[in-house]
């Protein structure tokens, strides 16, 4: 019996394949992983400030932050700039220029500054709800006070909790492998199209590679506040909670708005919570009959109007659904600030 050999000129190889349906070459995709990269640092980079501050310990200290208006407001950490007494910010273009301090909101971390200066390069925020795990992150900023670095890795998990330095729980954070280090809180972590998926903000020592970056939504909306008010001005319940899928067949059997749920982790004893009867393992899903789906959806419900108001929340405990009634109280202000 002869074989016949199948001819490649007409894009079928060896067994039939088609050339169209091999695997790229690995230098292909470095290559296409690098222009991504490079891309999104040229687009972004411009934007991204260098913070020095002088505080109440005579060293000061330093981080960074980006510019999310083109009339020179400015993001980063709340740690970075909080007791400030004087701000200044070097930007890309390399003038350097005074900062005042706008708003300050330590409960996310999370600070806005301002610098005289017109049509600056600034950066938008991506939708962190659709943020994956696994898509590449690229953090911008100035570790150790070397300007204008740039690290990627990917997105490594998402849904985690950080304590604050105010001891609340921050939620619904980034977690990341790209490098970062001192100096770069307050920076951005951006997507590869160069817009802000999180504020670079916390790393763990010894570890290598677990690094955290708050959620732009949630920076977005305090954002929006702090340059509105000078602060965000909120009602609590005291509960520290995380986003959770519900199960489909309660979703059914109770017409459930949404398939997550908020997870209560923690109630803080004698809270407006506690006093309601929230315990911990309820799931929140809704607040005054408006979907819950969400951690940052329940914190941005909790605003000052509904200090002193009676609300309604439906939890689902077990398999059963039950109605509470909690009032919500004014978070107090911390001493000095």
């Amino acid at each position: 019996m002869v074989e016949k050999l199948i001819p490649i000129s007409g894009g079928v190889g060896v067994g039939g394949v088609s050339a169209s349906d091999r695997p790229p070459a690995d230098s292909v995709l470095r290559d296409a992983y690098s222009e991504a990269v490079a891309g999104a640092v040229e687009r972004a980079s411009p934007a991204v400030i260098h913070l020095e501050v002088g505080g109440p310990e005579p060293a000061g200290g330093s981080g960074s932050g980006f510019f999310i208006s083109p009339d020179g407001y400015a993001l980063t950490n709340s740690h970075v700039v909080h007791r400030a007494r004087a701000i200044r910010a070097a930007l890309g273009d390399g003038r350097r220029l005074a900062a005042e301090l706008v708003g300050d909101d330590p409960d996310t971390d999370l600070a806005v500054v301002r610098v005289s200066a017109a049509d600056v390069s600034h950066l938008e925020f991506a939708d962190s709800d659709q943020v994956r795990v696994g898509q590449i992150a690229i953090a911008l900023g100035s570790p150790m006070g070397f300007q204008q670095t740039a690290t990627a890795g990917i997105v490594s998990a998402l849904g985690r909790s950080l304590r604050a330095q105010s001891g609340r729980s921050i939620d619904h954070i980034i977690q990341t492998d790209a490098a970062l280090n001192p100096g770069n809180s307050g920076g951005p972590l951006a997507d590869t199209r160069g817009r802000v998926m999180g504020v670079n903000t916390a790393i763990i020592r010894p570890a290598q590679g677990i690094c955290f970056a708050i959620a732009s939504n949630i920076a977005r909306w305090v954002a929006g506040w702090l340059i509105k008010e000078g602060r965000v001005r909120r009602s609590y319940v005291g509960i520290a909670g995380q986003t959770v899928p519900l199960l489909r067949k309660l979703m059914l059997a109770y017409r459930l708005p949404a398939a997550t749920g908020v997870l209560v982790m923690h109630v803080e004893p004698g809270s407006p919570a506690a006093r309601a009867g929230l315990r911990a393992d309820d799931i929140i899903v809704t607040l005054d009959g408006a979907p819950a789906p969400r951690i940052e959806t329940l914190h941005r419900a909790l605003t000052a109007d509904r200090i002193g108001r009676a609300t309604e929340m439906r939890v689902l405990r077990g398999v059963e659904l039950l109605t509470l009634s909690v009032i919500p109280r004014e978070m107090p202000a911390r001493p000095g600030d």
